[in-house]
């Protein structure tokens, strides 16, 4: 059985968490929260959720991850079975993990940890939030999801990211991420009641 370790506070732990599910693949989840001890860097080498173990081999990195999950259980397919239409799928979660989440991420300190950030990360992050939007913005589709017709993996890291991100531009600027893409916010709504989503999000206040 394949174990899951991590916090479900993470995003990326629960997007990791709803694959599992999309792929009706029995897991364990083992509650451990980031840290630079060497027993958890054994799992993931910098010491960032989430990290699976399958088999007695240790996998970190959620499109890793991702990617390992899609190999064992090819049913439900999350990417096109063509090449140029799973690559577009891969191009638009790159966009969305680099270019929106990990901006957004910078202001986790205070946003979590009450730890102010300088007015010149806001500033800097806020600019750069706005083309990683842009770019996200050329390359969505939301007809009726992320990347076209077909659900795909990029429906899950559309959720995932922008649940996070979008968190942190409301707290740190009182702004929606979302406000001037309502195709985006339309497949939101749309993930949100996938019954895969929907047990992680409810499995949250659980734990």
């Amino acid at each position: 059985m394949i174990k899951l370790y991590g916090l479900r506070m993470s995003n990326y732990y629960s997007l990791t968490k709803a694959l599992l599910i999309e792929k009706g693949l029995e897991f364990e989840e083992v509650k451990t929260p980031p840290s630079q001890e060497e027993g958890f860097l054994a799992k993931s080498p910098m010491g960032k959720m989430p990290a699976i173990e399958a088999d007695g081999v240790y996998l970190s990195e959620s499109l890793a991850i991702a990617h390992y999950l899609q190999n064992i259980q090819p049913d439900p397919a999350l990417l096109p079975a063509d090449s140029i239409p799973a690559a577009k799928v891969m191009e638009l979660v790159c966009h969305l993990k680099l270019d929106v989440d990990l901006v957004a991420r910078r202001l986790l300190p205070e946003v979590l940890f009450k730890q102010p950030v300088s007015e010149e990360t806001k500033t800097s992050v806020k600019a750069d939030l706005a083309k990683g939007m842009k770019a996200v913005g050329r390359l969505f589709v939301g007809e009726p999801y992320a990347a076209g017709e077909q659900f795909s993996l990029a429906d899950l890291y559309t959720f995932y990211c922008f649940g996070f991100s979008s968190g942190m531009v409301r707290a740190i600027y009182d702004e929606d991420l979302l406000a001037n893409y309502p195709n985006i916010q339309k497949v939101m709504d749309l993930i949100g009641q996938r019954p895969s989503v929907k047990q992680v999000e409810t499995e949250k206040s659980t734990r």
